[in-house]
């Protein structure tokens, strides 16, 4: 069984023993999350949200994503600018699915 859930802005069809890289959050290594925001399980479709459907996973680690460089350019004007950015972000195991 599958579920479609909402976190961080985004939305992730997840399975159990699934690991994904979530937007970060405020969690410990070794705790339990509940996602409470379910759009879809299995064959159910929410209105905006299936009624008593969560998804519990466990927390992996925290860590940070790769670099991101933003070069913005205008040719002939003497404009250049340069920027990073790296996401913090939290890999969750996916432990249960309830409907």
């Amino acid at each position: 069984m599958f579920a479609v859930i909402k976190t961080g802005g985004k939305q992730y069809k997840v399975a159990e023993n699934d690991i994904l890289a979530i937007e970060k959050l405020p969690s410990e290594v070794g705790a339990s999350v509940v996602f409470g925001d379910v759009l879809l399980v299995g064959d159910k479709i929410g209105a905006p949200t299936v009624a008593g459907a969560s998804v519990t996973g466990e927390v992996i680690s925290q860590f940070r994503d790769d670099k991101v460089i933003i070069f913005k350019k205008k040719r002939r004007q003497n404009y250049r600018r340069k920027n990073g950015h790296r996401q913090s972000l939290t890999l969750v195991r996916i432990t249960a699915i309830s409907a």
